[in-house]
This record gives structure tokens, C-alpha cells and sequence, in this order.
């Protein structure tokens, strides 16, 4: 039988305090808890940990995240209260600050699969800024980029997509612009009742145009950026080596109340909400019928070579780059606001390396079992060794989520994805 984390502590804290049950001891231990829950919350709400160079990923693990994404969540933390006492503790508006500030648990995990290069690229930055947008709580980033023509347009949103997403955010909630650019005031309750929009619709636009101008400054940025690194084509490198480069993005923005994600191309996000798959982003294909139709307006052809492409070249119909096919492949993403739901289990953001051989129904069902309190952790990140054949000498992984995103990219190798696979987990249960 396997012992949760809480029912370990329990059984260690009951070994330890013995068998003195009188009045006076049980204060003692309540004040101690209660002294120990105020020591927690300040040391988690004044120390963010992070990766030498700002980033947080799953290969560099400090110690206090490793501990967080574990989920070695101290029972003292997460318990009920059981008195008056333990309840005016629990209710403090400290508490409530840290449950604002705390960051998501998230597994990733990408692979170059059957590929011999890896075009596919991954970001993640939690607590990414404090926009006025977000009555200044925190925002975090999670991104997918699906390179074509070479990695170098990937490799470029995953350096600069949150820098632009972070400027955009700032800078529409401080400016407090409309969707027609002009300027209002800088809080949105100050949003003028004659507009005729709610709070609610005012918030989507700002958030809508926030994720629009950060996708039209990453394609800018991609369409002047060689794949040797130069800026401007000073390079002397041939035109095409950045005319044929592109990307997909698929990008969610989390915070406590929605997900808001942008997409531009094929990769896919989807929400895992009471065991159902929820779909938050729809694939740019060309034969999809309202891109056809865009595609014919703008004059261009869709082929069918081996699937439909973008005059007979492309596999989507969006995408970041590809200078050759402008402005017939638009930079413009779709972007979709879900509120969060006590239901809501996990997020899962992947490249067509997983969505051709999985469908969103499946990856659902295997992230949220893997997510459950009972399911047995892996002992092994080799993907090319079954857990266990090591002896167990390997450690765990670092979280469920880690365990969910490895083992949706060990499924899709297994049904023959030919694709780079890139996989995000979030889990929203635990963030």
C-alpha cells in the first residue's frame, strides 16, 4: 500500500509528539502549527527561485522548486483548520497573498523524435509581470514554437515572445487603450458607462490586443532576423535563408481567474476540465473553411500535396515568418478567454508532433490520470528506458505534470509521430 505525503507527516509528527494528550500539550502543538504556518508563508511569499538566467525549465532544477514541483506541500500548509485559532490563521490576508503569488506546477518535456533537427522550442515564465490589466497580480507565460524552414524562428520566439508579451501587457494596462488604439483612462473601472461594454468585454479587448500587437512584433522580428543572428540582412547571407523560415506559437497566459491563449498555425492547446477534453485553440489548416475562403481572397491557392498546403509549400495557413508567403500566411493569431473552473484539472499545450497521432480526448484522459493523488510516480526521464529497468537508481520525476508530459511524448513516439514532439503540462489543481 502506498502512503500519500500527508499520511507520512501525519504518522512521523504523531511518533514524535508521543502519547501526551493533556490540555497543555495540545496548546503548545497548536501554537507551534500555528507559528509554523505564519513562518511558511513568509518565506515562500519573499523567495522566488529561479534558473541563473531568469528561465524556468525543467532542466534546471534549484532545490526549493525541486521540492516545490514534487509537491512536497507541507500538510500544515494545505489542512483545513481545525479551531478558531488555526481558522483566523488560515483566513489572513498574508495567506491570501501567497495562494495569489504562487506559482503554477508545470512539467515540460521536447524532443527531436524521429527528426534529425530539432525545430520545436519551448518557453515558460511564471509570474511574468504584474500588469494593470491584472489588477496587478501576477501573470505566467507558457509558449509552444513549431519551427519549419530551420529552428532559427522558434529559437527567436522563445528568446523574445515574453519580453514582447510582457511589454504589451504593461503597457495597454498603463496606457489603458481601447481596440481602436485611443487613449482612456488607466484603470478599467474608469472605463466611461457610455461606451456600452461591461468590464468584462473591455478586459477581453485590452487582453485581446495586448496578444495581437505581441504576434505582429514577433513576425516583424522573424521577418528581419537572418538565421546567422543578424539584424537588417547585413549579414551577406542568401535572401531565402530567412524567406523560408517560419513558425507556429501557441501561447496561454494564466492567471487566477482565466486562460487566455493566442494562437497562430497548428500546434494546439487544450483544457482538461472534469475528465473532457476543452479545446482552447483551433488548428490553421488551409482546407479549414473560413481560411480557405481568406486564402482565395487574398488571391492564393491551396494544393493538395501530401495533405493541404499553401500553394502546394506550407502545411498551415498561420504562422510567425515565412516572408515568401506574405501576406497570404498571416501572423494573426485566433485568441480565446476561458474562465477557470473548480473542475478544471490541467492544461496541455503541445506541437502537431503529439495532435497527429493522439487526439485531445486521450491526451486528456493520460495527463489527468498521471495528475491523480494514487498514481504510482515513474522512477526514470530516459525515454528510452522503462521505468524501472534502472534498478531505480534514477530520481523521481520531478512532478506529475514532468511524469504527464513524458509520457504523452513517449506515446505519440510510440504510434510513429515523424515530428519533433514538445509538450507542456500545467497543473491547475495544484497552481
Amino acid at each position: 500500500m502506498r502512503l500519500s505525503m500527508t499520511e507520512v507527516y501525519s504518522c512521523c509528527r504523531m511518533l514524535s509528539e508521543g502519547d501526551d494528550d493533556s490540555p497543555a500539550k495540545c496548546r503548545e502543538r497548536r501554537r507551534r502549527r500555528i507559528e509554523m504556518r505564519r513562518l511558511a508563508v513568509v518565506s515562500a511569499s519573499s523567495s522566488s527561485p529561479g534558473t541563473p538566467n531568469g528561465t524556468e525549465s525543467s532542466d534546471y532544477v534549484p532545490e526549493l522548486k525541486r521540492i516545490r514541483s514534487a509537491e512536497a506541500i507541507d500538510p500544515l500548509l494545505s489542512s483545513s483548520a481545525s479551531s478558531g485559532e488555526d481558522a483566523e490563521v488560515m483566513s489572513s490576508p498574508l495567506n491570501l497573498t501567497s495562494v495569489t503569488d504562487a506559482k503554477p506546477v508545470f512539467g515540460t518535456m521536447s524532443v527531436a523524435g524521429r527528426c534529425r533537427e530539432m525545430e520545436d522550442a519551448i518557453c515558460v515564465r511564471t509570474n511574468l509581470c504584474r500588469p494593470e490589466i491584472n489588477q496587478r497580480r501576477p501573470v505566467h507565460f507558457f509558449g509552444v514554437f513549431d519551427g519549419h524552414g530551420g529552428p532559427h524562428v522558434a529559437a527567436l520566439c522563445r528568446e523574445r515572445m515574453h519580453v514582447l508579451m510582457e511589454e504589451e501587457l504593461q503597457r495597454v494596462g498603463s496606457t489603458g487603450e481601447d481596440e481602436s488604439g485611443t487613449g482612456s483612462s488607466s484603470l478599467i473601472e474608469d472605463w466611461p458607462e457610455e461606451q456600452g461594454q461591461g468590464l468584462e468585454e473591455v478586459a477581453e479587448g485590452w487582453w485581446r490586443r495586448a496578444m495581437k500587437r505581441c504576434f505582429e512584433r514577433m513576425d516583424q522580428v522573424a521577418l528581419s532576423t537572418c538565421a546567422c543572428g543578424s539584424v537588417g540582412y547585413q549579414c551577406g547571407c542568401h535572401p531565402m535563408e530567412v524567406a523560408l523560415s517560419g513558425s507556429t506559437a501557441v501561447v496561454a497566459v494564466l492567471t487566477p481567474e482565466r486562460v487566455v491563449v493566442a494562437n497562430c498555425g497548428d500546434s494546439r492547446a487544450i483544457l482538461c476540465r472534469g475528465g473532457k477534453a476543452m479545446p482552447l485553440s483551433f488548428d490553421h489548416k488551409p482546407d479549414r473553411e473560413d481560411e480557405l475562403a481568406r486564402i482565395k481572397a487574398l488571391g492564393g491557392r491551396v494544393v493538395f500535396v501530401n495533405g493541404a498546403r499553401v500553394e502546394g509549400i506550407l502545411a498551415m495557413s498561420r504562422a510567425l515568418g515565412d516572408k515568401y508567403l506574405k501576406p497570404i500566411v498571416t501572423s494573426e493569431p485566433e485568441v480565446t478567454f476561458t474562465k477557470r473552473d473548480p473542475e478544471d484539472e490541467c492544461l496541455i499545450l503541445a506541437s502537431d508532433g503529439l495532435w497527429d497521432v493522439l487526439s485531445s480526448d486521450l491526451a486528456c484522459e493520460i495527463a489527468c490520470e498521471c495528475l491523480r493523488e494514487g498514481s504510482p510516480p515513474a522512477t526514470s526521464t530516459d525515454l528510452n528506458t522503462m521505468p524501472g529497468e534502472d534498478g531505480g537508481s534514477k530520481a523521481l520525476y520531478p512532478s506529475r505534470s514532468a511524469l504527464a508530459a513524458a509520457l504523452l511524448t513517449r506515446l505519440a513516439l510510440g504510434r510513429k509521430s515523424s515530428d519533433n514532439i514538445s509538450v507542456i503540462v500545467v497543473d491547475l489543481k495544484r497552481s
